[in-house]
């Protein structure tokens, strides 16, 4: 599932290449992928509004249109959004929805698993709508201070530390990947409580969540093995590279040269290193 790196590639992207344009059509080839509301109606409200803007919460893309109302598009799994110069775009197998821009480019949302979906919410209702959504803080923001870190833990004293960093009411947007990599970035054991961690620990926690986030976004992503994830552009991010843990079982930890270890944690596969995570 894309995370929030991910998300913020393609938002990033997105700006550069849809903001201020027109949607002239809106091709929808599976009507699920259409939430609350008649594919009727969706593109009524959609159809000839101009793109205000692209913003990022958590791990959903929000597309501001200026007609007072917003897209908002969780990828889920397998989900894609690739944009397209021209209408003589690639065509996947599994373009559910597309939109068609004045210009004559588009915008492809793909999904393999079809669990993805694009709602539309008035732009004055959004923050309810993450608000029932349960979103905790954005750990890029600047408010996400070390002190406000130790504030959230301190609520979840009981909690293993891995579990509760892919929370999306603890902090929003981080997944398996991330969490993982930062754990072991902190040397930390996913399976630890929250009270059994020190003082240091969580101080090199939150510098090793927010710089691995920042490196990631930097690298376009993470396309792991199994992952569908790729760029507004139609390719892959290149921070698999750069991965220390995930999807590194049995393979030397590049800190200690012990063997990486894999477990089930919280329903999730969650790789270590037994020699330097404690």
């Amino acid at each position: 599932m894309p995370e929030l790196p991910e998300v913020e590639t393609i938002k990033n992207q997105l700006k550069v290449k849809i903001k201020s344009k027109t949607i002239k059509k809106i091709e929808v080839k599976l009507s699920k992928m259409v939430r609350d509301t008649s594919v009727v109606f969706f593109k009524k409200m959609v159809v000839g509004i101009k793109i205000k803007n692209i913003e990022r919460r958590a791990k959903l893309l929000i597309i501001h249109l200026n007609n007072g109302y917003s897209l908002v598009i969780h990828l889920k799994l397998s989900g894609q959004l690739v944009y397209y110069p021209s209408l003589e775009q690639k065509k996947e197998k599994h373009t559910h929805l597309i939109y068609y821009f004045s210009d004559n480019s588009c915008l492809c949302h793909n999904d393999l698993r079809q669990f993805g979906y694009v709602k539309l919410i008035k732009t004055t209702d959004l923050e309810k709508f993450f608000q029932q959504q349960g979103l905790g803080p954005e750990p890029l923001d600047k408010s996400f201070t070390l002190k406000k870190f130790k504030e959230l833990l301190n609520k979840r004293p009981n909690s293993k530390i891995k579990p509760l960093l892919i929370n999306q009411s603890f902090i929003a947007g981080i997944g398996n990947i991330y969490a993982q990599e930062a754990c072991w970035g902190a040397q930390i054991l996913p399976i630890r409580l929250v009270k059994s961690l020190t003082e240091k620990e969580i101080k090199k926690l939150h510098h090793c969540l927010i710089k691995i986030l920042k490196l990631a976004i930097k690298s376009k992503g993470t396309t792991a093995a199994d992952a569908h994830y790729i760029d507004a552009q139609g390719r892959e991010g290149s921070y698999k590279s750069k991965l220390k843990v995930y999807q590194r079982q049995n393979k030397k930890c590049f800190r200690c040269s012990q063997k990486i270890k894999r477990i089930k944690l919280g329903g999730r596969g969650t790789s270590y290193c037994p020699g330097c995570q404690k």
